[in-house]
């Protein structure tokens, strides 16, 4: 029964090699269903690290897990009353990024390190990544900008090509629902090609356990800012911060593209009959898709509908951040 107190904690700290956690024992186990596993296996700090998510952080000593103690708490307030700690920023809040654009390709099946985006955004490069080993299609974790602390959620293109499934909405819901406990504001990096197709996920509730990740925007009240690097379709872009579900403010760049799925499957649906009676159904195809990229997935289209506040430069991303913080300081008062 003492496993479930630290589940019931804001952030656990494990240590490899030392650290257990398990509901029955390695014993237990053996005699209830003969398999025989080690406490290692079965509850160590690795295992609740990639695969439970129970671990937010591993650390490879004692000494290093206290390194991240004192980290984590340097973001946090000291109570969900109070407001989070502010410290002097070295790096100018007017700070151009023009390597942004040469991080994140232009083409949507190209990958990418979505952390690289969120280092040459905020302060100094500094961030702490909350649960990295799990869930790895989506990057959560702490940073400041112009000395504001903020929590950021990001879709990561080099995993599972950010696809949200199961455990990365219910890793983000809990992230976003701490940040919202501790007064931090939230900024959403959204390059999402969809929910993971499959029955696996389906079967394993993918809507139920999915929607968590919608409930815990949706109810959050610190500011939340949402950018569009590049592509964000159907409902996972609407579950990633939308202004649909509440977000503040939402901004783009301007190769992204908004739409209810990709140019191709969408064509392929659309234009089934078209494509089954023509002549030459490749060439057709491209012409289509050519079509409704150019009329359909502008994002000018988007900012026309109100689904985006403005298209912004990349290298811009850092300043237009930190000037729209300044404009929900207030927000919660």
């Amino acid at each position: 029964g003492a496993a479930y107190s630290p589940a019931l904690t804001d952030f656990v700290i494990m240590v490899k090699g030392i650290s257990n956690m398990f509901v029955t024992g390695p014993d237990v186990v053996r005699v209830v269903s003969g398999e025989d596993v080690t406490a290692e296996e079965l509850g160590g700090a690795m295992m609740h690290g990639r695969k439970s998510g129970v671990a937010n952080f591993v650390a490879d000593d004692e000494e290093s897990s206290l390194a991240t103690v004192r980290a984590l708490l340097g973001f946090l307030p000291t109570s969900s009353g109070r407001t989070p700690p502010y410290v002097a920023p070295t790096d100018s809040p007017t700070r151009s990024c023009p390597d942004l654009a040469d991080i994140v390709p232009p083409e949507g099946r190209k990958s990418y390190d979505v952390k690289r985006v969120i280092k040459e955004v905020v302060d100094d490069g500094e961030f702490l990544e909350v649960s990295a080993r799990w869930a790895k299609n989506i990057v959560c974790g702490l940073a400041r900008l112009d000395g504001f602390p903020v929590g950021i959620v990001a879709n990561q293109p080099n995993v599972m090509a950010g696809a949200l499934n199961i455990a990365a909405a219910e890793k983000a819901a809990r992230f976003v629902r701490t940040c919202d406990s501790f007064n931090l504001p939230l900024v959403t990096l959204v390059d999402v090609p969809g929910f993971m197709p499959g029955t696996a996920q389906e079967h394993d509730g993918l809507i139920r356990r999915g929607a968590k990740l919608l409930y815990a925007y949706c109810e959050a009240t610190v500011p939340r800012i949402q950018v569009i690097l590049r592509k964000a379709y159907g409902g996972a872009y609407i579950v990633m911060d939308s202004k649909s579900v509440g977000a503040d403010f939402s901004f783009a760049w301007p190769t992204n593209e908004v739409a209810v799925m990709g140019s191709k499957a969408a064509v392929d649906v659309i234009h089934r009959r078209e494509l089954q009676d023509a002549a030459t159904p490749a060439e057709r195809r491209e012409v289509l898709i050519s079509e409704y990229e150019l009329q359909l997935m502008s994002p000018y289209l988007c900012a026309e509908q109100g689904h985006v506040d403005d298209i912004i430069d990349p290298a811009e991303t850092r300043e237009v951040l930190i000037r729209t913080l300044k404009v929900l300081h207030d927000k919660s008062d």
